[in-house]
């Protein structure tokens, strides 16, 4: 499989970029990001770091030949690529729709494109598209906080899922919605999830890597994956790979 990993430099993209060094069924993995990327120092000794290619952008939503080409022949994308709740409140709303919704449906269509080009057409496009756990689908249902933020992403998850229903049997979609994203070492945000954890559900970064991941490798199990699905699908794909 050929792996296009959207927003390479980021949190969770880092540690996408870590396990799939270590799955002999990824042989190709195209790290997208607007600097260079190089391999995570902390892989196991099984890792191929020599899968990683690493394509600087300039712009999410303008895509040269050059990258176009890099993208021909992918299998999937992982996309993750938005800016988060806390950092949007610092910014103009027209610049956080711009990144969180136009970039990712540039970006599917230029990725869409490539592979349509490639003469790969055996098996449709899988595409995961990392959202989270509290953005409205339903501009009816306005949520009581933040609620131009979340409802955008609504819209986002729905025309990206609108997409593939577009080009059904050729692009395949799939919206991860995570709650609260925490990793080892990071001890704050362990608390404020264990203080939030009835209110805010919360998924560890290994389990939401390796459940994404193994979505892209054997299909989607649903359209959407909710916090609860990404513990259970990673803690499993993890669990496999120790075994």
């Amino acid at each position: 499989m050929k792996l296009i990993i959207a927003g390479a430099s980021g949190f969770v993209a880092t540690e996408v970029i870590r396990q799939c060094l270590s799955i002999p069924k990824i042989t190709s993995v195209i790290a997208v990001a607007r600097r260079p990327i190089s391999a995570p120092v902390d892989l196991v000794q099984s890792a191929d770091a020599s899968k990683l290619h690493s394509v600087v952008l300039d712009d999410y939503d303008s895509y040269p030949d050059g990258v176009r080409q890099e993208f021909a022949n992918a299998d999937a994308c992982i996309w993750t690529v938005a800016i988060t709740p806390s950092k949007s409140r610092g910014l103009e709303f027209d610049e956080v729709r711009r990144v969180c919704h136009d970039y990712t449906l540039a970006g599917l269509q230029a990725i869409f494109e490539a592979h349509g080009k490639s003469g790969s057409n055996a098996a449709p496009l899988r595409f995961m598209y990392m959202s989270g756990s509290a953005a409205q689908r339903d501009p009816k249902e306005v949520p009581r906080f933040m609620s131009k933020y979340l409802l955008m992403r609504g819209e986002t998850e729905n025309q990206v899922l609108g997409f593939a229903m577009e080009h059904n049997g050729a692009v395949e979609a799939c919206v991860s919605k995570p709650g609260l994203i925490t990793a080892p070492g990071q001890l704050l945000k362990t608390i404020i999830a264990t203080v939030l954890k009835p209110f805010v559900p919360s998924v560890g970064v290994k389990e939401i890597s390796a459940a994404m991941l193994h979505q892209v490798l054997n299909g989607f199990e649903k359209e959407t994956l909710q916090n609860d699905d990404l513990v259970r699908i990673g803690r499993q794909a993890l669990s496999d790979v120790r075994e």
